[in-house]
C-alpha cells in the first residue's frame, strides 16, 4: 500500500545530474521522484548499518559469546524491554 507524501524534500542539482538521473529513471521505467527517494533512503540505511556495526578481534568475540549465553539479568531484560520500544529510523509504522 503506497501513502501519500508528507513532506517535500528539495534539492539543487547541475544540469548534467539531473540529465543522468533521468536516464536511469527512463532505463526502469520509474519516475525522478521515485529513484531518488529509493536511492536516498537505500544509502541511508547503508550508512546507519555501517555506523552500527562493530568489528572485533576472536577473543573480544568469544567475550561477548560468552555473556549472551549467561542468563539475563532483571535490569537486563528491562532494558531489552525499552530498547524493543524504540523504532528503527526507516519504520514506516
Amino acid at each position: 500500500m503506497q501513502t501519500t507524501a508528507e513532506v517535500n524534500i528539495h534539492l539543487r542539482a547541475r544540469a548534467h545530474d539531473k540529465l543522468l538521473i533521468d536516464q536511469a529513471v527512463e532505463l526502469l521505467g520509474s519516475n525522478r521522484s521515485q529513484f531518488m527517494m529509493a536511492s536516498a533512503l537505500k544509502e541511508a540505511k547503508n550508512v546507519i548499518l555501517e555506523q552500527t556495526s562493530i568489528y572485533v578481534d576472536n577473543q573480544t568475540f568469544q567475550n561477548v559469546l560468552s555473556l549472551l549465553d549467561t542468563p539475563a539479568t532483571t535490569e537486563q531484560l528491562e532494558g531489552l524491554q525499552r530498547l524493543n520500544t524504540v523504532k528503527a529510523p526507516w519504520s514506516h509504522e
